[in-house]
């Protein structure tokens, strides 16, 4: 074998050094004792029954690798992003009241482009690949990179930003390696996972790690969340990636991080490959997803909620409205109803009741286990299609109300609506209540996530019509008492909980 020359000096200077020790240790006979050094222990024997365990293991990970990189993809995309300024914000009126709510300048719209790196893997000989939808969103060019370094233009098949799923194709010049599916039923937390992408722009790159939660939900990133938490690698670039098991099956792709400075902190979520796959299907061959549909608003039942219901417990989902015309509202369901069940098991909360009806096919009927009023009862609800687009139907100066209180409605200042408030806010003719025009900074109503612009329709259940009303109500709040609020924010209604 050939050594570098450096190797070979420093080998030498040893051979050399011991040579000229050996000439000058004394001698004996001068009556000085030699001392012989005590010789160096040997090096721990490693025993190969001792690694086998590890050394499997490290097989593993070497074919996973090599039976999944071929059908793992880079993905560069380009966008031409315009920014538009809301004119709502130079609007005299709206700033009279509400103030400014962002630093926003005048001039027309910006345009900018924007480049953007990603993953993907291949899902079908013929060039269909699966990716995140943030990857492709509002791309005007997408480029897909194959293992060996051949590119292609894409072109966007379906994407569905309610679960960040997209599918785009390629036109290959011979059939490509396919991911093998799995099963996201089959993952326990616990599971050795790989995670596989591009990184930075790090094409081919593997990370390891073991499945850390499941079920993740409520963590603001889409509307449909059942993730998967692991903490195996996940960085820029690894998005659309495959996460996957040691048997070399996808179970996830690679989705979000946890993050306080922007990169890896041990905490990264997958979509479920059961998700994925549900919603490939309806990409691929209706070119949309289609969803069961309710027709309400809903939020998760908490303490005082329950409390406030006169609820035997914290489970269940509370309905904060009801859409006109819904499945719902043919059914005869009402705002504050608690739905408990669904088909004859339990609801935990919002998001799973929101998953569970969207996987019903529309047109069928699902029977809910409702409280209302403390009673317990069932409806029968035949389930719709969630539309493309939800929407709901949707003189004098207005009167302020005093911000201070010695309860938890301190810091919130509330002033009438009126006919240009109400066209400021895009509200109705008949919207009813009091909108927030300011709230105190470090309030407990500014940590709740009341805005200004909200509007409160009821305090503790009792309708709020006016300055006047609120105040009235606001002034025989105890200092330590619960309050729920009834909120109308872009034409939703929900319930907001204050404690001391």
């Amino acid at each position: 074998m050939k050594i570098p020359n450096c190797k070979r000096f420093f080998v030498g200077i040893a051979t050399l050094t011991s040579l000229v020790f050996m000439f000058i240790l004394p001698s004996p006979m001068n009556g000085q004792k030699t001392v012989m050094a005590d010789p160096s222990p040997d090096p721990p024997v490693i025993h190969k029954k001792d690694i086998e365990a590890g050394l499997a293991l490290q097989k593993a990970f070497v074919t996973v690798s090599n039976a999944v990189i071929p059908s793992v993809v880079n993905i560069s995309t380009t966008s031409l992003i315009t920014t538009h300024q809301n004119p709502i914000f130079n609007d005299p009126f709206f700033r009279q009241f509400f103030g400014t709510p962002f630093n926003h300048g005048g001039g027309p719209p910006q345009k900018h482009v924007e480049r953007s790196l990603g993953s993907g893997f291949i899902i079908s000989k013929d060039g269909y690949i699966v990716t995140n939808y943030h990857v492709i969103k509002h791309a005007t060019k997408v480029t897909v990179v194959l293992s060996d370094k051949t590119s292609y233009r894409a072109k966007v098949v379906g994407k569905d930003p309610m679960t960040d799923v997209a599918v785009i194709r390629i036109h290959p010049k011979h059939d490509l390696p396919v991911i093998r599916w799995g099963s996201s039923r089959d993952v326990s937390v616990g599971t050795i996972v790989l995670a596989m992408g591009s990184p930075f722009g790090l094409t081919q790159s593997i990370t390891m790690g073991i499945v850390s939660a499941l079920k993740r939900s409520n963590m603001g990133i889409e509307q449909y969340e059942n993730f998967i938490q692991t903490d195996a690698a996940i960085n820029p670039g690894n998005s659309g990636g495959p996460l996957v098991n040691l048997k070399g099956e996808v179970i996830g792709m690679n989705t979000a991080i946890y993050t306080t400075n922007g990169g890896y902190e041990g905490i990264g979520f997958a979509i479920p490959v059961d998700m994925v796959r549900r919603v490939l299907k309806d990409l691929m061959t209706k070119g949309k997803v289609v969803r069961g549909w309710l027709g309400v608003s809903i939020q998760n039942v908490t303490p005082v909620i329950a409390k406030q219901f006169r609820l035997p417990g914290h489970r269940g989902v509370l309905v904060s409205d009801v859409l006109p015309n819904s499945p719902a509202k043919k059914a005869g369901m009402k705002r504050g109803d608690v739905i408990l069940g669904l088909n004859g098991q339990d609801v935990m909360d919002a998001n799973d009741l929101r998953l569970r009806v969207s996987q019903i096919t529309p047109g069928t009927d699902a029977t809910l286990s409702i409280i209302r009023d403390g009673r317990r009862r069932n409806i029968t609800v035949r389930v719709g299609e969630l539309p493309s687009k939800l929407s709901m139907m949707g003189g004098a100066e207005p009167e302020k109300s005093p911000s201070h209180f010695d309860n938890v409605l301190n810091g919130i200042m509330v002033m009438n609506l009126n006919r240009d408030i109400r066209g400021q806010l895009n509200l109705p003719d008949n919207t009813r209540g009091v909108v927030i025009s300011a709230i105190a900074p470090g309030s407990l109503a500014e940590a709740s996530g009341l805005k200004r612009g909200d509007v409160i329709q009821e305090i503790n259940r009792r309708p709020v019509t006016s300055v006047h009303a609120y105040i009235r109500v606001a002034r025989h709040i105890g200092k330590s008492e619960n309050v729920l609020l009834t909120v109308l924010r872009d034409g939703h209604h929900s319930y907001v909980s204050l404690s001391p």
